[in-house]
């Protein structure tokens, strides 16, 4: 059991930190989940390239916001990862210290990655004539494709790991 729970630890770090590569060509319905999954794993910039159909000038702004939030997010989700490791290598129960210092840790990543969502939407949505990204509905597309993979991100997190003993 104890491989196995290994193994999930792996995929959902793997889930958690990729940036593959995939096919520009091989957009998915962004409403298919299991689609979704398949296609941010190929090559999530791709997809968002394919989804949003940015223009030049938008694409000269867009990716490097993209790029520093993906940095920044990929900091938060291995901090994420690291904490809930500890749950797969433990055959005993936790101390009450230690499930205590677990949930602030896990509360503290939720609450730095809505930080750094907010920040970005911030910076999408920036109603300042001349340093507009992008139309607000491109942006709002992004801002809900990027919260469509975090939800089956979470789902495969929830899945993955055990509960405290």
């Amino acid at each position: 059991m104890l491989k196995n729970l290994a193994a999930a630890v792996v995929l959902a770090a793997a889930t958690l930190a990729a940036q593959p590569a995939w096919a520009e060509g091989n957009v998915a319905d962004v409403t298919d989940m299991q689609a979704l999954r398949e296609a941010v794993r190929v090559d999530k910039k791709a997809l968002v390239a394919a989804t949003l159909k940015l223009t030049d000038a938008e694409a000269k702004k867009f990716w490097p916001i993209y790029d520093a939030y993906q940095k920044d997010l990929d900091v938060i989700n291995r901090r994420r990862v690291r904490a809930l490791e500890t749950l797969v290598g433990r055959d005993k129960p936790m101390s009450d210290i230690y499930a205590r210092n677990l949930a602030a840790e896990l509360i503290t990543t939720d609450e730095a990655e809505i930080k750094l969502r907010r920040a970005l939407q911030n910076r999408l949505l920036n109603r300042t004539p001349g340093r507009t990204v992008m139309p607000a509905t491109k942006a709002a597309r992004y801002l809900q494709l990027e919260s469509k993979i975090r939800a089956y991100q979470a789902y495969d997190i929830a899945v993955t790991f055990p509960l405290v003993k």
